[in-house]
C-alpha cells in the first residue's frame, strides 16, 4: 500500500522528513518497505522548457520534415529538425534540449545532437505524448503566446514531487490502509513524546441536500452480509477530466485517473479506508436499489467484460431486476459512471469481511475495496465519506444533491468493552510504565476510558480496530506506541524448569539435516498446498482423501498435499531444466488427509502429520581420471534410510522390512515395520508418475512418519553395552538362489537359526550368468561371529557355519558354490 508524504501532510502538520517519518511508521507496526521520490510525470519534465518557433522552412530533403531555428533564452537559439505537420514560426513549444531522457511506459532514450538528412539537430519539438502528459500525437504541444521564453516545462505544466511510503501492512492493521488512518497512528506516537498534535479531518458541515428530485429505493435483503448500507442521490453532473491537483495525487500512489467522479471515490477511498462507488443513475432499473444474494449459476459480467457465474453466497447490489455491482469487489459492466452519465446513485456501506473474502477468492478478484472489507472496514465511517464524496462532486461535477441520506443501519455496531489491569500490563511489557502516559496514549488512538481505579481501567475501544478486543491487544497497543526500543533488556532473567521426556522435536530435526547435509542432501521446502489433480486415479494416496480448499487461489493450489512427493518431483523438474541433474534433496513438512467416514467431530475427519523425503536422482559420483561415474542405486536411498533410523536409536535388526505391495507409486519398493506402525517406505518411482514432470531419469524415494517415529522413541529406553573383549570372526559364502529370493529373507533366516553369536550378515557381491542356470543368481554373503564371553574356536564356528547352510538348503532352496 503505498502513502503520499505530501498527501498525508494535508491532515496532519509536521516539521518531519520523511526518513524520519518511515522510522516512526516502522516503529509503530506500520512497516516501510521502501520511500521513493517520484514525480506526476516520470522524470519530472527535467531538460525541458518553453521555446519559441523563429523560423521554420521545409527540409530540402524530405518532406515531412521542418527545418526550424528555436529561442529557448539561451545564447543562440537551435536549430532543430521537426516532423510534425503544425509546427510553424511564432509559436510557443515544449522543447526537450540535447541530453534530456524522455520516457514511454517503461523505455526511455536520450536527445542527442544529430544529423537528420544532412541538417543539424540539437533538440526535440514535442508532442504531449512524448512527454507523458497525454495520448495525443497528432502534433506538437502549441502554448500560450504570453509564455515566457526558458521557463522549464515542470513549473508550466505543475508537475510535482512526492515522496511515497511503500507500508506492508499485516493483515491485522487495516486501520492504516489510508492516509488519516496512517496520520491518526503518528498522532499517538507524537503525544506520547509530548508533541502536541492532531489529525486534521476535512470539514463536511457545508453538506446540505439541494432538492429531493431524484428520490430512490434501497432495500437491504440481506443485513448479515450487509450490516450498514448508506447511500444519496446526485442530479445534473458533468462527468468530465478530473483537475491537475486530483490527479497528482491519485498518479502518486500508482493509480490511473479516469474520471472527476470515479476519481474522486478512489481519492476518498484512499484518504478516509472507505471504499464508495457510484452507479450511472439513468441505469438503475425501476430506481430501486436492492442488496442481495442471487440463484447459484446467475451470470454476471464484470467492468472488464469478463462473464462469471454466481454462486448463492456472493452479495451483490442490484435494480430492480438485474445485477449491477459484486458488493464490495467489483462494478458490472453496465453500471459504471461514464461521460454521457448526468445522475448517480453514490453507495458507501459496510460488507461482511467473510463474505466478501469468500467472493473475491471464489472468482479471483481483488481490488482496493475487496481488500479493505476483507479485513474489516469501519461501520461508522459510511456517513462521512459519502459526505465528503459529495461536497467533492459538487466542487469539481457540479449539480445537486437530489435525495436525502439514506442509512440502513439496522444493528449498530457498538465498541467493545475491554478491562484494562495495570498489573497485567506491567507484566506483560516488562516495565512499569506511567499511568497518565498509558491514558494519553490512549485517548490518542481514539480508545475512551469508561471508568478507572488505581487497578484498572474500563476502555470502549471504537468498532474500526478490529484487532482489538482484549486485554492483550490493548497493551500491544500501548506498547507499540510508546516504542518497543524504550524498554530496557532486564537484569534478571525468570524461567519455569519444566521436565518432560518428550522428545525434543526441533533437536532431532536439526540433527538428521545435520547428518543429511554431511553427506551431500539439500533441503527444500514446497508448498503445503498443490493441485489437487495429482491425486486422481491414485489408490495409494485416493483422491478422496485430499483436503479441498473452499475458495482456492488457483487450480494448481487447491489441495492440501498428502504426500511429500510431488512437491518434491516439482523440485526436482524445475533444477533438470537449469542443468542440474545430480541431486540429493531433503525436506521436512506436513501432510493432511481426511476421512470422509469419521464420525462426530469435524476434527476427527481431518489429520496431519509430519513427514521426511528423501531424493536422490543422477550421478552419486561424477567421472574422472582414476574413477568412473557411477549412477544413484536402490541401495543408496535405503542405505539412507536405515542410518536415519539407527541414528535415531533402532536396532535395524528388529524392524520387518517387505516389499511394497499396491503401491501405485513404486516401481519396487521396501516397507519398514516395527510392529504395528509403518515407519518409513522407499523405492523407485514409477515412469508413469515421472512423465507428468518431464523427468527422464529415475529417482529414488524414501518418506519417513516422522510424527509416528518420534512417538516411538520416546518410549525407547537407550541401551549399551560394553565393547567385547573377544576378537569376530568371519566367514563367507556363495549361495546359489533363485532369482525371486531376496537378501531380506536371508538375513531373516541367518538370525533365525542363529541367536547367540551372529553379530551381522551383509550382502558384498551379486552375480547373473548362463552358467549358473536358468532364473538363478549367486549372492556372495558375510557373516560376522562374536562370542561376548569368550574367544571362539573353529569347531563352534564350522558348526554354526553348517547349521547355517543347512537353514539355507531348507528354508529358502539355495545351494552352496565352491
Amino acid at each position: 500500500m503505498n502513502i503520499s508524504y505530501k498527501w498525508l501532510k494535508d491532515y496532519l502538520d509536521t516539521d518531519k522528513s520523511p526518513t524520519e517519518l518511515s522510522e516512526i511508521l516502522t516503529d509503530l507496526g506500520l512497516e516501510i518497505g521502501s520511500v521513493e521520490v517520484v514525480e506526476s510525470v516520470k522524470g519530472g519534465l527535467k531538460g525541458i522548457v518553453v521555446g519559441e518557433v523563429l523560423t521554420c522552412a521545409k527540409h530540402p530533403d524530405a518532406d515531412k520534415l521542418s527545418i526550424t531555428t528555436v529561442d529557448i533564452g539561451g545564447e543562440e537559439p537551435l536549430p532543430i529538425v521537426c516532423g510534425a505537420p503544425n509546427v510553424a514560426a511564432g509559436q510557443k513549444v515544449v522543447v526537450a534540449t540535447v541530453g534530456t531522457t524522455l520516457y514511454s511506459g517503461d523505455e526511455s532514450f536520450k536527445i542527442k545532437k544529430a544529423k537528420i538528412r544532412g541538417e543539424v539537430s540539437e533538440g526535440m519539438i514535442c508532442a504531449e505524448d512524448e512527454i507523458g502528459l497525454g495520448t495525443s500525437h497528432d502534433g506538437i504541444m502549441v502554448l500560450d503566446p504570453d509564455t515566457k521564453i526558458g521557463m522549464p516545462a515542470s513549473e508550466y505544466f505543475n508537475i510535482e514531487s512526492d515522496t511515497i511510503f511503500e507500508v506492508e501492512l499485516t493483515p491485522n492493521r487495516i486501520d492504516g490502509a489510508s492516509h488519516i488512518g496512517v496520520a491518526r497512528d503518528l498522532v499517538a506516537a507524537f503525544r506520547a513524546q509530548n508533541i502536541e498534535s492532531s489529525v486534521k479531518w476535512p470539514s463536511v458541515e457545508e453538506f446540505q441536500v439541494d432538492n429531493n428530485n431524484y428520490p430512490i429505493k434501497v432495500s437491504v435483503e440481506n443485513s448479515e452480509a450487509a450490516p450498514r448500507y448508506s447511500g444519496l442521490t446526485m442530479t445534473n453532473i458533468t462527468v468530465k477530466e478530473s483537475p491537475d491537483w486530483l490527479k497528482n495525487r491519485l498518479l502518486s500512489i500508482g493509480m490511473t485517473p479516469i474520471n472527476n467522479v470515479v476519481d474522486i471515490t478512489n481519492f476518498v477511498l484512499h484518504e478516509t479506508g472507505q471504499p464508495l462507488h457510484a452507479f450511472d443513475g439513468d441505469k438503475v432499473k425501476g430506481n430501486h436499489v436492492r442488496v442481495r444474494t442471487m440463484p447459484t449459476g446467475t451470470k454476471f459480467t464484470t467492468l472488464d467484460e469478463k462473464e462469471l457465474e454466481l454462486t448463492e453466497s456472493d452479495l451483490m447490489i442490484c435494480d430492480e431486476t438485474d445485477g449491477m455491482c459484486i458488493a464490495g469487489v467489483f462494478g458490472g459492466i453496465d453500471s459504471g459512471v461514464t461521460e454521457n452519465t448526468t445522475k448517480i446513485f453514490l453507495e458507501s456501506a459496510c460488507f461482511d469481511s467473510v463474505y466478501v473474502r469468500k467472493t473475491s477468492r471464489h472468482h479471483a478478484l481483488f481490488t482496493d475495496a475487496s481488500f479493505r472489507f476483507e479485513r474489516g472496514s469501519d461501520p461508522n465511517m459510511t456517513i462521512y465519506a459519502l459526505k465528503r464524496a459529495a461536497l467533492l462532486i459538487k466542487e469539481l461535477a457540479g449539480g445537486e444533491v437530489s435525495s436525502d441520506i439514506i442509512d440502513i443501519y439496522p444493528n449498530p455496531v457498538k465498541d467493545f468493552y475491554v478491562t484494562l489491569n495495570y498489573s497485567n500490563m506491567d507484566r506483560l511489557i516488562g516495565k512499569v510504565l506511567d499511568r497518565e502516559l498509558v491514558k494519553n496514549i490512549l485517548t490518542s488512538l481514539d480508545i475512551k476510558i469508561d471508568k478507572e481505579s488505581s487497578e484498572e481501567l474500563q476502555l470502549y475501544v471504537p468498532p474500526y480496530r478490529v484487532d482489538v478486543q482484549r486485554e492483550a491487544d490493548v497493551i500491544e497497543e500501548i506498547l507499540r506506541v510508546y516504542g518497543y526500543n524504550n524498554v530496557e533488556d532486564p537484569t534478571k532473567v525468570n524461567s519455569t524448569v519444566v521436565y518432560a521426556d518428550k522428545p525434543d522435536r526441533n533437536k532431532i530435526r536439526n540433527i538428521l539435516a545435520d547428518q543429511l547435509s554431511s553427506v551431500g542432501f539439500v533441503e527444500i521446502m514446497n508448498n503445503s498446498l498443490t493441485k489437487a489433480s495429482y491425486y486422481e486415479n491414485l489408490t495409494t494416496y485416493p483422491s478422496d482423501k485430499t483436503v479441498i480448499l473452499a475458495n482456492p487461489l488457483s487450480n494448481d493450489l487447491n489441495g492440501m498435499r498428502q504426500t511429500l512427493l510431488f512437491g518434491g518431483l516439482e523440485s526436482i523438474e524445475r533444477n533438470i531444466n537449469r542443468r542440474h541433474s545430480n541431486l540429493k534433496l531433503v525436506e521436512f513438512g506436513n501432510c493432511y488427509s481426511i476421512h470422509p467416514k469419521a464420525e462426530k467431530t469435524v476434527q476427527s475427519s481431518y489429520q496431519e502429520e509430519e513427514f521426511i523425503s528423501l531424493f536422490v536422482t543422477g550421478l552419486k559420483a561424477p567421472a574422472n581420471w582414476n574413477t568412473p561415474e557411477q549412477k544413484v542405486t536402490f541401495s543408496d536411498i535405503k542405505a539412507y534410510t536405515e542410518n536415519i533410523l539407527s541414528r535415531l536409536g533402532f536396532n535395524i535388526k528388529n524392524i520387518q522390512s517387505s516389499a511394497t505391495k499396491n503401491n501405485d507409486i513404486y516401481q519396487d519398493g521396501l516397507d519398514y515395520r516395527l510392529g504395528r506402525n509403518q515407519l518409513a517406505t522407499i523405492g523407485w518411482i514409477k515412469n508413469s508418475i515421472l512423465k507428468e514432470f518431464d523427468i527422464e531419469q529415475t529417482v529414488f524415494y524414501a518418506e519417513l512418519n516422522f510424527s509416528k517415529i518420534l512417538q516411538l522413541v520416546s518410549k525407547k529406553d537407550v541401551v549399551f553395552s560394553e565393547l567385547s573383549k573377544y576378537p569376530e570372526v568371519h566367514r563367507d559364502l556363495a549361495l546359489l538362489i533363485d532369482k525371486s529370493v531376496k537378501f531380506e529373507e536371508i538375513e531373516k533366516v541367518a538370525f533365525k537359526t542363529e541367536k547367540s553369536i551372529l553379530k551381522s550378515v551383509s550382502l558384498f557381491d551379486v552375480y547373473e550368468g548362463k552358467n549358473l542356470g536358468e532364473n538363478k543368481k549367486s549372492y556372495a554373503v558375510s557373516f560376522v561371529l562374536e562370542d561376548k564371553e569368550k574367544t571362539l574356536k573353529d569347531k563352534q564356528i564350522d558348526k554354526t557355519m553348517n547349521r547355517l547352510i543347512e537353514a539355507f538348503k531348507k528354508e529358502i532352496g539355495a545351494e552352496l558354490r565352491g
